[in-house]
């Protein structure tokens, strides 16, 4: 983890430039770790130092500034950030109250024209008709041969800079070294704006049910600068990171897998502290507003299954005594389709994946790739196994009633009976798991059921139903409740 360090603020004027190749790591929910080199030339004693080459998004509380090599005694006595480089709003701003001159072209001509600034473009809170803030934008005021009007006369032309303004988000700071040294010094921060996450291609042959599996990372950059020929890494595991009050996140980072593909450069795994790292084989350019993708897995022959489960009544029960009569009888007729995958070496994965989104595709009898449904996985380790759901089937249909219902007069005792119809259309033999829940209390025994049955849980059981081929098949059970 990284530590941090609590500076005071400081304006200085010294500027660096970095030299050598940044590294940035980056964790999924919006942010990274980016470090870089600053080129010092210090005194002995207090030396003033400003590099202009970090993020808009730069947090300054986590900046640290060091020695990689422990030979120079540095110290960071004072640091300021400033991240508000100069745009014309922000020029306009800082104009205020003053006369400038304005280039505009009338008749295809330039002309000069001088104008006050009365108010400068700004954005403001306001409440609306129902005392909620709301965002709104000031229009700026010009005063032109003693008029006023809402817009500028032409293409503002400021006298200078200004003394306090930067055109780059800039770290400035008060070093003391204990003696006169030039080196390298390692700059490490955090900053937000950046994440990554992972996607998944699965096709399957016109014929069965082995897949071939492409996985990407894709990485965003929003920080505001560029990266030249910079090393990503990426951190898989739940990492914490505190946030403010109004905008609490977990940030989270997950595992990314390599295949063996001796033609390619591979992503190189190691493990960092309770983590996973993950390192891009190649250096890279990560453009500001840029989202770079690369291929991480991939594997031929995956075996999966198809699966269909019927629930019929979906619940919400999480325990505690349900004497309502009439619950659990509004059933529903979709039967869903599962794609189910073993995460392991011998099904030619054996891998950690990243949460992501699996997208699965079939070829058609032309040749052509068609997409058959997709969701997302969570991050999954190897040995382990995948189910993503997939849609509903169009020729399975199921249908669940209650045949009978009784509670003893006297005796904590309810028995209920269930039927259960499942009607195949298709072409084909199918499985179908149809999927019960107990959910009027823990103590239940099940009496004269159908057919053979698992239970799932304390209060969930399956029944495998095999369906021929526009066959029907009809599950029937007694549940009996005790208290």
């Amino acid at each position: 983890m990284m530590k941090s360090i609590r500076l005071q603020f400081l304006t200085v004027c010294l500027a660096t430039i970095a030299t050598a190749q940044p590294a940035i790591t980056v964790y999924n929910e919006n942010f990274g770790v980016v470090r870089d080199t600053v080129s010092l030339n210090l005194n002995a004693g207090l030396s003033d130092v400003s590099y202009s080459g970090v993020t808009a998004q730069l947090e300054p509380e986590s900046v640290i500034l060091r020695d990689p090599s422990g030979a120079v005694a540095l110290s960071v006595v004072e640091q300021s950030y400033r991240g508000d480089p100069v745009d014309q709003q922000r020029l306009l701003q800082m104009f205020e109250g003053q006369t400038i001159r304005f280039l505009k072209v009338v008749d295809g001509k330039e002309v000069i024209e001088s104008g006050k600034i009365i108010r400068a473009p700004s954005m403001v809170t306001t409440k609306n008709q129902y005392g909620n803030p709301q965002p709104k934008q000031l229009e700026p005021i010009i005063e032109v041969d003693g008029e006023l009007q809402t817009r500028l006369p032409g293409v503002p032309l400021f006298p200078s800079l200004g003394d306090d303004s930067v055109l780059q988000p800039t770290l400035s700071w008060k070093l003391h070294s204990d003696k006169k040294a030039a080196f390298d010094a390692q700059l490490s921060y955090l900053t937000n704006g950046m994440s990554w996450k992972s996607d998944y291609n699965l096709v399957l042959p016109e014929q069965g049910d082995a897949v071939t599996l492409t996985g990407w990372v894709s990485i965003e950059n929003n920080t505001g600068k560029t990266f030249e020929g910079a090393k990503i890494k990426l951190i898989a595991g739940d990492v914490n990171k505190v946030e403010p009050p109004q905008n609490v996140r977990r940030a989270k980072g997950y595992a990314m897998a390599m295949a063996d593909l001796s033609a390619a450069p591979q992503v190189e795994e190691k493990k960092f502290d309770e983590f996973h790292m993950y390192s891009l084989p190649l250096a890279t350019t990560l453009r500001d507003r840029e989202t770079k993708q690369v291929e991480f897995v991939r594997a031929e022959h995956v075996q999966t299954t198809k699966l269909y489960v019927y629930e019929g009544l979906k619940t919400s029960y999480r325990g505690g005594l349900n004497l309502n009569q009439n619950y659990g009888q509004n059933g529903q007729p979709d039967v869903a389709i599962y794609r189910e995958l073993e995460n392991q070496e011998e099904n030619g994965l054996g891998v950690p994946l990243p949460a992501g989104r699996m997208r699965f595709y079939r070829m058609d009898d032309d040749g052509q790739l068609e997409f058959t449904g997709e969701n997302t996985i969570d991050h999954t380790p190897k040995n382990e196994t995948i189910r993503v759901y997939l849609g509903n089937a169009f020729d399975i249909v199921g249908e669940r009633k209650r045949t009978n219902f009784y509670k003893h007069p006297s005796q904590d005792l309810i028995r209920e009976t269930f039927e259960i119809e499942i009607r195949n259309r298709s072409e084909e033999t199918v499985t179908v798991k149809v999927v019960e829940p107990l959910f009027r209390w823990s103590n239940w025994e099940i009496q004269a059921p159908s057919h053979e049955f698992e239970k799932t849980d304390a209060q969930t059981i399956e029944f495998p139903v095999e369906v021929k081929a526009d066959g029907t098949q009809t599950v029937t059970y007694t549940v009996e409740y005790t208290w």
